[in-house]
C-alpha cells in the first residue's frame, strides 16, 4: 500500500488530468475543482493495497461522481437564463493546448446522454480503454462501444475539419474585433460565413442575447446597431487568447463589462461566435491572464 507521502505524490501527479476531465463533463471549473477534491478525500480513505494502476481508480472516481451531478446540471443548463455557455478557460497561444476538444466541440457534448458524454471524454479524449471505462460507469464492455460510437456520430460535424493556425487565428480575431467595435459592415462581411451562429451568454446577471443570433445578415445588423447606438469601443480593451481551444480574446465593451469572444473558424471564415459575459464565469480567465476586474464584473 502507497504510504501517505506516495499517495499524495501520486495524486497531485495526476490532478491536472482528473481537472480536465471533470471540466469537460462538466462545463464548470468550480464544480470541477469541488469533484477533483472529493476524489482526493476518497483517494485519501481507501483501501489501495489492490490498486493497480492509480490513473485508472482514480478516473473511475472523478468519472462516477460526475455522473452523480450530470443530471442536476443539464436540469440547470435547461432553466437558464438565455444561452448556456461553458465557463471559459483561456490561455495564449503559445501554450499548447492539453487535447483537442474545443467549445464548439463542447457544446455538441451537451447534446449526448451523460453517459455517452462520459465514453466518449474518457476513450476518444483521455485514451483510457475501454475495459475500464465498463468498470467506470459500470456498464458491459460492449455497451460501452455502442455509447462510443453513438457520441462520435453525434459530434463528428462538430469537429474542425482544417485547424487553424495560431497566427491565422489571432489575425481573424484581431479583425473581428476591431470591425465590431467599429460597426465595419463591409470588413465583417469578409470575415464571416453565410450560415454564421452567434451564441452571447449572460446568464441573466449582464446584457446579453437571450437566442441565438443566426445568419450573416442578422449578424451584421447587430454590430451595426451596437455601433451606432454606443460609438466606437476603445481598441485597446483586446486582449488576444485561446478560448477553450479556438481563437479568441478578452476585451471590455462599452458598459465596461469584461467579457471572452471564441471563434471557431472553417476555410478563413467565423462559422460560430461564442460571447461570455457572466460575471461568475469570468473570474479565472482574468486571474489566468492577469487582466483586472472591474466593478462591473464584479457585481
Amino acid at each position: 500500500m502507497p504510504q501517505p507521502d506516495q499517495a499524495t505524490q501520486i495524486f497531485e501527479t495526476q490532478r491536472q488530468r482528473l481537472l480536465r476531465l471533470a471540466y469537460r463533463m462538466l462545463g464548470s471549473m468550480s464544480e470541477a475543482e469541488d469533484i477533483v477534491q472529493d476524489a482526493w478525500l476518497r483517494w485519501q480513505r481507501a483501501d489501495r493495497s489492490g490498486v493497480e494502476s492509480p490513473p485508472a481508480f482514480l478516473s473511475r472516481i472523478v468519472t462516477r461522481l460526475c455522473l452523480d451531478v450530470m443530471n442536476s446540471a443539464r436540469a440547470r443548463h435547461e432553466s437558464y437564463f438565455g444561452v448556456w455557455l461553458p465557463e471559459p478557460i483561456a490561455g495564449t497561444s503559445d501554450e499548447p493546448d492539453k487535447d483537442d476538444l474545443t467549445l464548439t466541440l463542447m457544446m455538441a457534448l451537451e447534446r449526448l446522454s451523460p453517459l455517452e458524454r462520459a465514453t466518449f471524454l474518457l476513450h476518444d479524449v483521455f485514451g483510457v480503454p475501454m475495459d475500464d471505462i465498463a468498470a467506470s460507469i459500470e456498464r458491459d464492455p460492449a455497451a460501452v462501444r455502442q455509447l462510443a460510437a453513438r457520441a462520435r456520430k453525434h459530434v463528428q460535424d462538430a469537429r474542425p475539419r482544417f485547424p487553424v493556425a495560431d497566427d491565422e487565428g489571432e489575425r481573424i480575431a484581431a479583425a473581428f474585433f476591431n470591425a465590431t467595435r467599429t460597426g465595419d459592415v463591409a470588413a465583417l462581411r469578409g470575415l464571416l460565413a453565410q450560415d454564421v451562429i452567434l451564441q452571447s451568454d449572460g446568464g441573466g446577471k449582464v446584457i446579453a442575447f437571450r437566442n441565438p443570433i443566426i445568419g450573416l445578415a442578422r449578424v451584421l445588423r447587430l454590430y451595426r446597431g451596437l455601433a451606432r447606438k454606443f460609438g466606437v469601443q476603445p481598441p485597446d480593451s483586446f486582449r488576444p487568447a485561446r478560448i477553450d481551444g479556438l481563437p479568441g480574446y478578452v476585451s471590455r465593451d462599452r458598459g465596461d463589462f469584461i467579457q471572452t469572444t471564441a471563434l471557431q473558424i472553417e476555410n478563413g471564415l467565423i462559422t460560430r461566435v461564442y460571447v461570455t459575459r457572466n460575471p461568475d464565469k469570468l473570474r479565472r480567465v482574468l486571474k489566468a491572464l492577469n487582466v483586472p476586474e472591474t466593478d462591473a464584473t464584479q457585481h
